[in-house]
């Protein structure tokens, strides 16, 4: 009797709550024409799909189409970390069979190159800023286990605030100190929060690994999720070129954007990376690459010869169409808002992935995610008319990677954060040193002038 009453009571509060949203969305509408009428880029994105431009940066460039004569040409993509194409970072580091994370990290804040005494001793103060302050883990962690690890993260680092002898120190010297700090103890508060949801949410056992000082960064995190710590040197360092891809991607990407609005006010660097938290957290940012492994998982469940181009084609259109998968009409992982032709990123990751596909006895499912990177942009022409040029973007691949790995989908948008803390604490670091104005862009405002009514003549 009770259940029935109580389920009453909340069908009752669902009822309320949807004639609220009903009576927001009779008065909340924007008619679509009125952004063209007054020119309001939606997204901040130019007609043509490039973006607005709102800023300066010696940080990164993203190169994806050339313009000639005011029109878009698609082009070869390209990612530079401070004027270094990332492909010949990723090609020393393979060549010299060594990690680098940490280098890029280096790169990214000061803006050049380390020397070998440089990283040595950039590594070691990484090394020393892992551990999390004492009695951080169990308040903050263990006593407030969340489902979700990103939000874990953000909530974490606010609460870093109260650790800080000196948060709110805006000079450069205390900025850099925080940046590091918290590029060596996202990875640790991640690992931790995993354990922790396993624990709490999934009934199964919990492990806290010590730190080895001696591990990459790379080497911590599989230090800390695996139960017996094994892991050998290529799973590592392939996980540090899954890092070294994330680590930056421009200040347009909107957690980039995000670091900057918020740094632009003066705000604390706990609030500002919290922030970016949140908004990588979003399955159009960088959630997409949990969507991407969610969706092939579907396809795979629901097409029963991976080999036929005309049976995947099938289910990417009903896709499109919003008949299968999240019914948002998004085949996760293809397009981006600057590369067109090729995403540097998905084809280095891509190659990797072939390679691990086939030791690990997985290269059907590797040549499935192919045969839907070929056949995407043509069900998209045939679908909806956008015959615009797309590719796969580093989202459609980094999954199947981390799989590959033995990494838990949980963590698969968390690394993109611990990857990307890096880029963000660059972005955070020049906008303070170098543009000194509150970011503050304008919203035309389409309400008319209505008068106060009183409460008792309302309808």
């Amino acid at each position: 009797m009770e259940n029935i009453i109580e389920n009453r009571k909340t069908e009752k509060k669902d009822g309320k709550l949807k004639m609220l949203c009903e009576e927001f969305r009779r008065n909340n509408q924007i008619p679509p024409e009125k952004f063209d009428l007054y020119n309001v880029k939606k997204g901040l994105r130019n007609p043509d799909g490039t973006g607005v431009m709102a800023g300066l940066t010696l940080i990164c460039n993203v190169h994806g189409y050339l313009i000639d004569d005011g029109e878009r040409i698609p082009d070869e993509g390209k990612l530079t970390y401070r004027g270094i194409d990332v492909q010949e970072i990723v090609d020393g580091c393979v060549a010299e069979n060594r990690f680098g994370f940490e280098e890029v990290a280096w790169l990214l804040l000061f803006g050049k190159q380390p020397t070998g005494e440089q990283l040595s001793s950039f590594c070691e103060v990484l090394n020393s800023y892992r551990e999390l302050p004492e009695y951080f883990a169990e308040d903050m962690i263990i006593k407030a286990p969340s489902r979700n690890i990103m939000n874990k993260l953000a909530r974490s680092v606010l609460a870093l605030y109260s650790y800080d002898e000196n948060p709110d120190d805006a000079t450069l010297e205390n900025n850099m100190r925080q940046a590091m700090q918290l590029i060596a103890r996202m990875p640790t508060i991640m690992t931790y929060a995993y354990q922790v949801k396993r624990r709490h949410f999934d009934k199964k056992s919990m492990y806290f690994h010590p730190i080895n000082p001696e591990h990459s960064t790379a080497q911590s995190i599989l230090n800390a999720i695996r139960p017996d710590r094994f892991f050998t040197d290529e799973e590592a360092k392939l996980l540090d070129l899954c890092m070294i891809l994330h680590a930056e991607h421009g200040g347009g990407n909107n957690s980039t954007f995000t670091a900057r609005v918020l740094s632009s006010t003066g705000t604390d660097i706990y609030s500002t990376i919290a922030a970016a938290i949140g908004s990588l957290k979003g399955p159009r940012h960088g959630g997409a690459n949990h969507r991407v492994m969610t969706m092939m998982n579907e396809l795979m469940e629901n097409v029963e010869n991976w080999e036929s181009d005309d049976q995947v084609r099938a289910y990417l259109e009903k896709i499109v169409r919003k008949e299968a998968g999240d019914r948002s009409g998004l085949i996760y992982g293809m397009g981006h808002a600057v590369y067109t032709i090729s995403d540097p990123r998905a084809v280095i990751l891509k190659d990797r992935a072939r390679k691990l596909a086939e030791k690990y006895g997985m290269l059907q499912e590797f040549e499935l995610f192919e045969r839907v990177e070929r056949l995407a942009p043509g069900v998209f022409a045939d679908v909806k008319g956008d015959t615009k040029v797309i590719s796969a973007n580093v989202d459609f691949y980094s999954g199947l990677v981390y799989q590959m790995l033995g990494i838990p989908s949980d963590l698969f948008t968390p690394l993109f954060a611990v990857s990307r803390i890096a880029g963000w604490c660059a972005h955070r670091i020049e906008e303070m040193e170098t543009c000194g104005r509150i970011i503050r862009p304008a919203y035309r405002s389409l309400s008319k002038n209505k008068p106060y009514v009183p409460i008792e003549l309302r309808k």
